[in-house]
C-alpha cells in the first residue's frame, strides 16, 4: 500500500504555513523534553549541510512521534554555511560539528556521540510519520536475529514532476526492491534516511566506513550481515513510510534519467550497496 498524495499530516509539517519559526522551535524545544525519559534507548542521528530551509520541519516530525522509548535526537553540522546550527541549537536539540566533510564522516561522528543502543539514521530534508521510530526500532527489540531494519519512502515533489507520477515510480522502486532482496543483494535496498541498527554492532565493524565505489547506508547493512549480526529486515507498514524531498532524483538530471541509471544498476550489473535513488 502507498499514497497517491501526500497525507494531510505531512502536508501540514511541509508547508506549515500557519505556525512561525519561533512557534515552531519552541514545539520542539517541548517535545524533544518529552521524548527523552532519562537515559536514551534510541538514537535519532541527522547529518545536516545548509539544511536551515527543511531542519525545522524535520525535527517538527520526529519529536512529535508517539513511543515509549526513551530518544535522543544527535544532529551533525557537517560544515554549514546558513543557518542550520542556530536554528537546531536554539530548538534546544543536540549539536555537534563536523569538520571533515561528507556524509561518510557526519554519519560516522554521529554514531560516535550517540548513547542509545539503536541507531535510527534520519535525513534533515526528511519527513517522518508519528509512529515511525517505534515502527523501526520494533522489528531489532523483539529479534535479535535482526541486525538492522530499513524501510521505504515517498517524495514530496519541489519541481515539476508530478506527485502522481512519483507514486507509479515508487510502486517500480518497490518492484525492483523486491528483486535486489530474492535475487540480488539485499543491502543495495537499504537508505541512510529510514534505517535502524544497533550501536554496539556498527562500532564492531567500523560503522559507516565503507571501500570507494559503494556508499555508507548499504555497505554498514552488507557489513552487519556478513558479520553474522542477524538478517535484514524489510518494514513495509505503511506507519513508517517516510517523505523524503526529490532533490536526490533534479541532481540525477530529472526522473528519466534517474530510472535508467536505476534499471542498468539493477540489470546490467552485479548489484553493490549503493543509496542511489
Amino acid at each position: 500500500m502507498r499514497y497517491i498524495a501526500i497525507p494531510s499530516y505531512i502536508k501540514q509539517l511541509w508547508e506549515d504555513t500557519a505556525r512561525t519559526k519561533e512557534e515552531k522551535i519552541a514545539f520542539i524545544q517541548a517535545h524533544a523534553k518529552a521524548l527523552l525519559k532519562g537515559d536514551p534507548e534510541v538514537s535519532v542521528v541527522i547529518p545536516a549541510y545548509n539544511e536551515e530551509q527543511s531542519i525545522l520541519q524535520t525535527l517538527c516530525s520526529l519529536t512529535g512521534n508517539t513511543t515509549s522509548r526513551s530518544v535522543e535526537i544527535i544532529v551533525v553540522n557537517n560544515n554549514s554555511k546558513d543557518n542550520t546550527e542556530a536554528l537546531v541549537l536554539a530548538s534546544g536539540v543536540t549539536c555537534i560539528k563536523e569538520t571533515k566533510q561528507g556524509i561518510t564522516a557526519a554519519r560516522n561522528a554521529g554514531l560516535a556521540k550517540a548513547r542509545g543502543k539503536y541507531i535510527l539514521n534520519a535525513d534533515a530534508d526528511t519527513l517522518y510519520p508519528k509512529d515511525w521510530i517505534e515502527q523501526m526500532v520494533a522489528p531489532l527489540a523483539n529479534n535479535d536475529k535482526i541486525s538492522l531494519s530499513y524501510g521505504r519512502f515517498s517524495f514530496i515533489p519541489t519541481g515539476v514532476t508530478s506527485r502522481s507520477t512519483y507514486f507509479f515510480y515508487e510502486y517500480v522502486a518497490d518492484m525492483l526492491r523486491y528483486v535486489n532482496k530474492y535475487f540480488k543483494e539485499e543491502a543495495v535496498n537499504v537508505y541512510g534516511f529510514n534505517s535502524c541498527f544497533r550501536r554496539e554492532q556498527g562500532m564492531q565493524v567500523d560503522g559507516f566506513d565503507h571501500p570507494l565505489g559503494s556508499n555508507e547506508d548499504g555497505w554498514l547493512a552488507l557489513k552487519l550481515r556478513d558479520k553474522g549480526f542477524g538478517k535484514l529486515h524489510y518494514v513495509t507498514n505503511i506507519k513508517a513510510l517516510v517523505w523524503t524531498t526529490d532533490r536526490r532524483i533534479q541532481m540525477d538530471g530529472g526522473l528519466m534519467k534517474g530510472i535508467g541509471k536505476r534499471l542498468k544498476r539493477i540489470f546490467l550489473k552485479k548489484a553493490e550497496p549503493h543509496s542511489g535513488l
